[in-house]
């Protein structure tokens, strides 16, 4: 998909803006930058545009407030920080709105929220209200009270589910670097970016070296994997160096900036978006090669016949994925029976189950409707990610 072709169509944006991209030289938040950026987003509204902010900085704005004496934050420690850095960091974005007449609104998620069906389609209808509103949401993760997102996580992830969460058309990741770059043979990074990715290989997952930094918690890594979400479900992503001055609006006119990830396919429905990006994956269960077939290239639903191996334990109504016997992930769905009674019923006709196990739920394991095709070798997600 031509970039410049595929911009000119962009309606709604997600923005996600990294914790460099806000601090100054000396840590703190700078109110430069959030004028700079919201300049922008003002710009993008008046063009008729809808803009989704997601902002990190609220673990650095705690730590510049109370000075700790020590780098090494524990965790209890970050999520206090995080606590006390947020009203700054909404005060800042509310102070540069100001003069332009705009209100800002306050939305911590967690990835918990995502993963239940009536907490996801309230976050939405809430996000879309304030859009209609002509407010700008600022989206952060509940840093307060998640643990495993500050120890291991990012807003990358959080910013490409709340891509998917808002059907945007594009999420735009700023960072500190000028998007993906190849590496010298001294170990550094070229100055050019690659400019566009069609898909995101292994090899180019490869790229992404070098560790987090304390202040923040991603990386290249979780900005090449926020891509990849973003674009598996079907919106365009652009990774791109947050401190340009006109970078967002720059962006969305077409200019070459950055690193641009092409969607891979059409959008699915919005309720395959849900099990797809939103559910935390609860087990696998490992098809035979004609079951692969009738599901990824005849939309079939997936039967008992076709199950040659159950792998953890599940509940009916939980997400699954579904891998071949090489371990390739193909699909990820919605299981009408529990990891037990799969493991009864495998390799069965679907007229058997109920001489099996007294009765029967539905003749489908995960009925099509509720079963989602990925593009082969994305990979097995652990937390729903991908």
């Amino acid at each position: 998909m031509e970039r410049t072709r595929y911009l000119e169509t962009v309606h709604r944006v997600v923005v996600k803006i990294g914790t460099h991209v806000l601090t100054g030289d000396e840590g703190g938040l700078s109110t430069t930058v959030f004028d700079t950026i919201v300049n922008q987003v003002i710009q993008l509204s008046e063009m008729g545009k809808e803009v989704v902010l997601v902002s990190s900085g609220a673990i650095a704005a705690g730590r510049t407030l109370l000075e700790p004496t020590h780098p090494n934050t524990s965790i209890p420690e970050k999520q206090a920080l995080a606590a006390i850095g947020q009203t700054q960091l909404m005060g800042m974005y509310q102070r540069a709105l100001d003069r332009h007449g705009r209100r800002a609104a306050q939305v911590l998620l967690t990835r918990d929220d995502l993963s239940h069906r009536r907490r996801y389609l309230n976050a939405r209808n809430t996000l879309f209200k304030l859009l209609q509103f002509s407010v700008i949401p600022i989206v952060n993760e509940n840093d307060t009270v998640m643990v495993e997102e500050i120890k291991f996580g990012d807003n990358d992830s959080l910013s490409a589910r709340v891509t998917i969460l808002v059907d945007a058309d594009l999420l735009v990741l700023l960072t500190d670097a000028p998007g993906l770059c190849a590496w010298t043979d001294e170990g550094k990074p070229e100055q050019n970016p690659i400019p566009f990715v069609k898909e995101v290989t292994p090899e180019l997952r490869d790229l992404a070296k070098g560790p987090s930094d304390p202040l923040g918690t991603g990386g290249m890594a979780t900005k090449i994997e926020a891509a990849r979400i973003a674009t598996e479900a079907g919106h365009a992503a652009v990774i791109a160096d947050g401190r340009l001055p006109s970078v967002i609006t720059g962006i969305l006119q077409g200019e070459p900036i950055g690193t641009f990830f092409a969607p891979l396919k059409d959008r699915l429905t919005h309720k395959k978006h849900w099990i797809a990006y939103s559910l935390q994956k609860k087990g696998e269960l490992v098809l035979d090669e004609g079951a692969v077939q009738a599901i990824v290239h005849r939309g079939k639903s997936l039967l008992s016949s076709g199950v040659v191996e159950v792998r953890g334990r599940f509940d009916n109504g939980e997400m699954v994925v579904c891998l071949d016997e090489n371990g390739t992930e193909w699909a990820r769905g919605i299981t009408n029976y529990s990891s037990q009674e799969i493991r009864e019923i495998a390799g069965r006709k679907s007229s058997e189950i109920e001489s099996v196990l007294g009765y029967r739920l539905r003749d489908e394991l995960i009925h099509r409707d509720e079963l989602v095709v990925m593009t082969k070798g994305s990979g097995v997600g652990g937390q729903g990610s991908g």
